[in-house]
């Protein structure tokens, strides 16, 4: 991908839930919310203080967060479908892989 975000937005790939309930029942495409959590893909410098003085992001790429519902603006990029949103729109960092998060819910 060749896109890099300015100040302290960052760009989010959905990650995908299972299509399926814990009792087997296959949800359809149709009935599925969009998830609300994301790798992050790219993130920008950071922003500006008062002072002028770069602030860096407290994210990095390869990061995966939770974030508002209706965060983000959708873009697409060589097919792929992303979220461009600033750094105050994560609500935060997932610990842990993804099988530890599930076994501790």
């Amino acid at each position: 991908m060749k896109f890099r975000p300015l100040h302290d937005r960052v760009v989010v790939k959905r990650v995908e839930e299972e299509g399926k309930t814990k009792g087997g029942i296959i949800i359809p495409d149709t009935a599925k919310e969009k998830p609300m959590e994301g790798e992050i893909v790219s993130v920008g410098p950071g922003a500006r203080d008062e002072n002028g003085k770069l602030v860096p992001l407290d994210v990095k790429a390869g990061d995966r967060i939770l974030f508002g519902k209706w965060s983000g603006t959708e873009i697409k990029l060589d097919g792929v479908e992303y979220l461009i949103m600033k750094e105050s729109d994560i609500m935060g960092i997932l610990d842990g892989s993804r099988a530890s998060l599930k076994k501790a819910a």
